[in-house]
């Protein structure tokens, strides 16, 4: 969330435990099985133009948020940080920050959605964050995508994170994660204040790669296209949380040059509660 200041920016303090994950599958994996329901899925075929993620300042991180430039079940099924709300960069003052602007950076063409994050001459970084909505204030949870980064720059990264209703300052929970000059890793911040626990995948963002969390009572499972990841029991969070696909400037002392820009592609999201 736009307050989630998320603390795994820089590796050099985790422990990382890397796990090598098979090539990256071409396809969906396989059904979740009985212990879930299938909540919400999307694999972006109706087109949105560049510029119609506007006027999303409306109830704002609640199920009933939407934005005003969008129309039919895209305005049903998604939210958008709203223009000029700061990044974690940004509100921790890093000297190249961002702030959300998801109708420049977000449309969704070709059974994708498309996510370029830029920087002008100067100035901030235009970040982006999308809620898939029917998945906001859920209790436990699956949650999978599938996607690639198709321009790699220095200064862009994402996290994207399921994050507590009632912030409570500890609870977060976030994969795929880190710069998309690095590897891609997940994290667990349990919500007891305790040190996290990192899982560094090893895998680059330019692949094509299903990341899935699955979040149970007492426990937490990371995934990248199929293979365990990494598991946490630590004080796993027990309140409802919202799934939140965060994409900002790096934590890491990179900085977007000027004029640059990077992208990323979604090609499904899908999502489900516990049963």
């Amino acid at each position: 969330m736009r307050r989630a200041l998320t603390i795994a920016g820089t590796l050099a303090a985790l422990l990382l435990w890397h796990v090598t994950a098979p090539t990256a599958d071409a396809g969906r994996v396989a059904d979740a099985g009985p212990s879930w329901q299938l909540r919400f899925s999307d694999g972006f075929n109706t087109p949105v133009a560049r510029g119609r993620f506007t006027d999303c300042a409306h109830y704002v991180d609640t199920p009933k948020a939407y934005c005003g430039g969008l129309s039919g079940s895209v305005r049903t099924n998604w939210w958008a940080y709203p223009h000029g709300w700061p990044d974690t960069a940004t509100q921790r003052d890093y000297p190249v920050g961002g702030i959300y602007d998801p109708a420049s950076t977000v449309w969704i063409s070709d059974g994708q959605m498309h996510i370029r994050m830029w920087r002008g001459s100067n100035g901030p970084v235009h970040s982006a964050a999308v809620v898939p909505k029917r998945l906001m204030n859920q209790r436990y949870g699956r949650y999978e995508e599938r996607f690639r980064v198709s321009k790699v720059a220095p200064g862009y990264k994402s996290a994207h994170l399921l994050w507590p209703v009632v912030n409570d300052s500890c609870s977060e929970i976030d994969h795929p994660e880190l710069e998309w000059t690095e590897t891609i890793a997940a994290f667990h911040h349990p919500s007891n204040c305790t040190r996290q626990a990192a899982f560094d995948t090893g895998k680059r963002w330019s692949d094509w790669h299903t990341s899935r969390i699955e979040w149970k009572p007492g426990e937490v499972r990371f995934y990248l296209d199929g293979q365990l990841v990494g598991r946490s029991a630590n004080s796993v969070p027990d309140k409802p949380m919202s799934w939140i696909i965060q994409n900002e400037a790096a934590l890491n002392g990179d900085q977007a040059a000027p004029n640059s820009s990077a992208q990323m592609d979604i090609a499904w999201v899908k999502g489900w509660s516990w049963s």
